[in-house]
């Protein structure tokens, strides 16, 4: 089957997620950039989502009410769960230490990205002239 149709179906859709490559992994990785008016990303760079890398500010939009609306700066990828880790958004374990909430990229919108890689840069700039 070629790689261009997807199926329908829920089961295959989850199938094709576990058993994705990574390569493939990475970009289900995504998120939506921020279209609020002050800050109109999807505009300025022609684009609707992006991979999210470490160094991004993302907007919580989605999640338990002590999160929702909190912006954190992306600080892991958790690529073999397809999450991510932001700063400050911390889970307490049973012995009393915290570790990183993971959540998904779905849940959060990017307010601002990370320019520091070049390609990442080209690529936004290819964008941008549509």
């Amino acid at each position: 089957m070629p790689a261009s149709i997807s199926s329908t179906k829920s089961r295959k859709q989850r199938k094709g997620r576990y058993n994705a490559k990574p390569h493939n992994r990475r970009k289900l990785i995504s998120s939506h950039l921020c279209g609020d008016s002050g800050n109109d990303l999807i505009h300025q760079y022609n684009c609707r989502s992006l991979p999210v890398i470490k160094g991004d500010m993302v907007r919580i939009m989605r999640g338990d009410k002590e999160i929702v609306g909190k912006e954190a700066t992306v600080t892991t990828i958790f690529s073999r769960d397809m999450l991510i880790g932001l700063d400050g958004i911390n889970v307490k374990k049973p012995d009393g230490s915290e570790v990183t909430r993971k959540i998904s990229p779905s849940n959060v919108v990017i307010i601002k990205l990370n320019l520091s890689d070049p390609r990442r840069k080209e690529k936004l700039d290819k964008l941008r002239e549509g």
